[in-house]
């Protein structure tokens, strides 16, 4: 069964254009990760300051190999020896969800 993991992360307003660029840098890093299926980044329009970061896995296992191994490396800054940048986000919670429904557009 899919699972949806939803990373709420709290960017204030002067980080936003940092955190866009961020993962623009990192765009397809996920995609040829084992049990991926879909990714998105959802700026806020109105009333918060939180983005959300949608990811959707075949399973629970497939997700926590990801997070182990090459989420994991690229937020430690792999073997650059430099200095980590300041976090764009000031707060992160991950919600988790089970995918029990779903439907897709109809043919035109």
């Amino acid at each position: 069964m899919s699972v949806v993991k939803i990373n709420v992360l709290t960017v204030p307003q002067e980080q936003r254009e940092t955190l866009e660029k961020r993962f623009a840098s990192r765009a397809h890093a996920v995609e040829g990760s084992d049990g991926f299926e879909w990714f998105e980044l959802l700026r806020p329009v109105e009333g918060t300051d939180n983005y959300l970061v949608y990811t959707r896995w075949r399973d629970e296992a497939s997700f926590q190999a990801w997070m182990e191994g090459l989420m994991k490396a690229s937020h430690q800054g792999g073997d650059s020896g430099g200095e980590r940048p300041k976090p764009a986000a000031s707060g992160s919670t991950v919600w988790s969800f089970e995918v029990v429904q779903q439907a897709g557009p109809t043919g035109a």
